[in-house]
């Protein structure tokens, strides 16, 4: 924080300086450049798709030179796209960084369209024998054995051709409509007593707000405000998962689903399994909302009463404070991952401020080098001490990664949140070690308000975009049904916990995750119960634990989920492991209940 107490901004001149810096368009240029030499190498060895799958010395150096090149352009890809976007994400109206990030956007779409070529003449080759003779190869052999599984379910070199060039003007462009359209949404409410224009951000600050009354008007100003922004929000909706639809089909994938779990390295086993626990587990989490609403004198939560302040506590969680508690607590696991996180607040990794243009949720972003960038909105509530740690996590995966070439970093979003909720786990536990009672309740009330979100509400999301996709499959879906859908699947998981007449049925509306990807819910359930485990096996013999963990963090795109689970003896495909981790947030339900009916008595 610096002296004049305002939340800190990310520092992003030590990547470049600006975008008319001479460092920033030389390393334009020199992307330009790769992307123009490797496909060059490309057009002059034929990589495409072949007959003639025989490997022999020829073939040994043309793919050691074009692994070698990507993993050079993907790394410098990385520092420049994410100095972008990160840019976009703090001020979407920077017209400069748009108009840059956009040409990048075709330059990137060229090195797609050499990737796909890669993953064909991979997939038709011999790669037993290149993968015995190529010592470059036998280190990428996750990469090479997912590119023979890749090739099957590729278009003909022309289609993918076409739908890499015209992805610039369909889903990419309904992305950007979204992202910049929604971060630019403001909100009318009635404040101290004057009503007021507030960017959509700023107004969900207000979920945690203690007067009910000014809890409602934020609530019902975002319906209000969504309503509006709703038609085009749908159109982008609609022509996004339009496009991911179209695609999955054409290249061979049953479903858009099955297409998401292997893109996420888990099998159809595996999400049944975490699936089926999941869901028996709602009715543990509605106890907890129920316990929620006793609390706060209530016959039954609505929506803006989720997060609504259970009081205060002793503790102080200011900005300065959460900081030095993180510091203070990652020191119990190792020096690597304190010094991590000292070194994100000396450098000022961290964008804290809510503010105009910057949009809401929280991401790490690498920037490569085993260096991040993170965004959140920081309030003075435990719950975004645990988002600080969660986006910390990501960043010291980050930094086991780094030691791995570029294209074994490309980590599946499941394995992806391992170490956020290992690391959030590490904060939460320290917490409660010392709080009285009133500082467990609200500790336990943040612990169990995340879980909430990615338990039922992550698969009411899951639901809820299962059933898009189905609905979609046939035709347009207006902003009516959709909002529709949207009520239904959330009525589905918080059931009789929540007030069905203050639900929040236009939530399809400002969630990026249906827009940038698709299935992007379940990984979150998947990365927190997967880290509950592991935690688990941490805290019985936290020495071994150590070193074996920060290999599996570098490991995470060079092998299936399942493999490197068994590593620490877990079997993923079993309900069991699942249930066991959720037995963990049960015991949580149970504690927070105790207190309830403590201070109520």
């Amino acid at each position: 924080m610096n002296q004049n107490g305002h939340l800190p901004h990310w520092d992003m001149d030590v990547i470049f300086p600006g975008i008319e810096s001479e460092s920033f368009k030389n390393a334009y240029i020199q992307i330009e450049a790769g992307a123009k030499e490797l496909k060059n190498l490309f057009d002059q060895w034929q990589i495409d798709k072949t007959d003639d799958g025989q490997i022999n010395d020829d073939r040994i150096e043309q793919y050691e030179t074009i692994t070698q090149n990507l993993n050079q352009l993907l790394n410098k890809v990385k520092t420049l796209a994410t100095y972008l976007s990160c840019t976009l994400s703090t001020d979407s109206r920077n017209d400069q960084a748009q108009g840059k990030l956009s040409e990048l956007r075709m330059v990137l779409a060229t090195v797609s369209l050499l990737g796909t070529r890669f993953t064909a003449w991979l997939g038709s080759l011999d790669v037993d024998s290149l993968l015995e003779k190529s010592k470059i190869a036998e280190t990428h052999s996750h990469m090479i054995r997912r590119a023979q599984i890749n090739a099957d379910h590729l278009m003909s070199p022309t289609e993918e051709a076409l739908a890499a060039e015209l992805k610039l003007s369909g889903g990419s462009s309904w992305v950007k409509l979204f992202q910049t359209y929604s971060s630019q949404v403001m909100v009318d409410i009635e404040l101290d007593g004057e009503q007021q224009t507030l960017p959509f951000t700023a107004v969900q600050t207000y979920a945690h707000h203690e007067d009910r009354a000014i809890r409602q008007r934020a609530y019902e100003g975002e319906m209000a405000a969504l309503k509006k922004a709703a038609v085009p929000l749908a159109a982008a909706l609609n022509a996004v998962k339009g496009e991911q639809i179209t695609l999955a089909k054409k290249r061979g994938w049953a479903s858009p689903l099955d297409q998401a779990l292997y893109k996420n390295s888990i099998d159809r086993d595996t999400f049944e399994a975490m699936h089926q626990a999941t869901r028996h587990a709602f009715p543990d989490f509605r106890r907890y909302l129920k316990a929620r609403a006793k609390l706060l004198g209530l016959p039954v939560l609505r929506w803006y009463d989720r997060m609504a302040p259970l009081g205060k506590g002793e503790i102080s969680w200011a900005y300065e404070d959460a900081t030095q508690f993180i510091l203070d607590n990652f020191g119990t696991y190792s020096e690597k991952m304190v010094e991590m996180a000292r070194q994100s607040f000396d450098d000022n990794w961290i964008d804290a401020e809510p503010r105009s243009g910057k949009r809401g949720g929280a991401f790490c972003a690498s920037i490569g080098e085993g260096k991040s960038r993170i965004m959140m909105n920081f309030q003075p509530s435990f719950a975004s001490v645990g988002t600080m740690a969660h986006e910390l996590g990501h960043a010291f995966h980050n930094v086991n990664l780094a030691q791995r070439p570029a294209l074994l970093q490309e980590t599946p979003m499941t394995l992806a949140e391992t170490a956020s909720t290992f690391c959030q786990k590490i904060v939460e536990n320290a917490a409660l070690k010392t709080a009285g009672p009133q500082d467990q309740l609200i500790i336990l009330d943040g612990i169990l308000e995340y879980a909430t979100r990615v338990v039922i509400s992550a698969t009411s999301n899951f639901i809820f975009e299962d059933n898009l996709f189905k609905k979609r499959a046939i035709r347009d879906l207006s902003v009516e049904e959709l909002c529709e859908i949207d009520k239904a699947a959330q009525k589905e998981g918080f059931g009789d916990a929540i007030d069905e007449d203050y639900l929040y049925p236009y939530r399809w509306a400002y969630v990026p995750h249906y827009y940038v990807s698709h299935y992007y819910n379940f990984p979150y359930t998947f990365g927190l119960l997967f880290g509950l485990g592991l935690y688990a096996q941490y805290q019985q013999d936290p020495n071994h634990f150590v070193t074996g963990y920060d290999e599996l963090l570098s490991m995470t795109g060079m092998a299936e989920a399942a493999p490197l689970a068994k590593r620490f003896g877990i079997d993923i495909q079993d309900a069991t492991f699942w249930e066991n981790s959720l037995d963990t947030l049960r015991a949580d339900i149970v504690r927070f209940e105790a207190l309830v009916d403590e201070m109520k008595a």
